[in-house]
């Protein structure tokens, strides 16, 4: 991913920005897939999940995919207006504005998740192995970022930063047994451990 490059069948490509990595990963299938290292997990910005679509949704999906009719998709920007536009919003994103409490905020946050912190909770000490890392708060305040411009805003609020809270989180936890063994999610423990700093913000 830092790289910039893939290497196939013994060949490798150096790959022009913008370039990231998406991935999909199913619940289901287990033979011949295996779950990444956490180091490997750690360098995704969001892990989001996608749920069973609603019943208006899947008419859509049948519609789209078992007729004659297929979908037209329309260009917006010509491949070199794209690039450079992607390039342009990426650097403006960084210019947006992270008042001070915001960032104290984003730190107590990724900090609560810390098991053996000078403030750790009994829930992060008995849930959690291992919390999240510096990337952790960089992915919630990058996407608080992209966030306040889309709300048409030149400056994070405390609800930026709460929308991207569990998407740059919940796969950043190393959880203990027991909170396996109570078939605890990550998602469910983030929620307790934060809500309390979040009422006090």
């Amino acid at each position: 991913m830092a790289e910039y490059q893939v290497t196939v069948s013994g060949k490798t490509y150096q790959l022009e920005e913008p370039f990231f990595v998406m991935a999909t990963q199913n619940p289901i299938e287990m033979e011949g897939v295996y779950n990444l290292p956490e180091a490997q997990l750690d360098r995704f910005l969001f892990r989001i999940f996608v749920t069973m679509p609603s019943a208006e949704e899947l008419s859509r999906i049948l519609q789209q995919t078992t007729t004659p009719h297929a979908p037209s998709v329309s260009q917006i920007l010509s491949t070199a207006s794209a690039r450079e536009w992607i390039l342009n919003a990426r650097r403006l994103v960084r210019e947006v504005l992270v008042a001070k409490p915001v960032e104290d905020y984003t730190v107590r946050l990724v900090s609560a998740t810390h098991p053996n912190g000078a403030s750790s909770s009994p829930v992060a000490q008995r849930l959690i192995r291992y919390g999240a890392s510096p990337r952790g708060a960089q992915a919630i305040l990058m996407g608080a970022k992209v966030r306040a411009l889309v709300k048409g805003r030149v400056n994070v609020s405390f609800e930026d930063v709460d929308r991207m809270l569990l998407p740059a989180l919940n796969h950043r936890l190393v959880l203990s047994f027991e909170a396996e063994a109570e078939r605890r999610t990550a998602v469910d423990i983030l929620r307790e451990l934060t809500e309390p700093i979040r009422a006090q913000r």
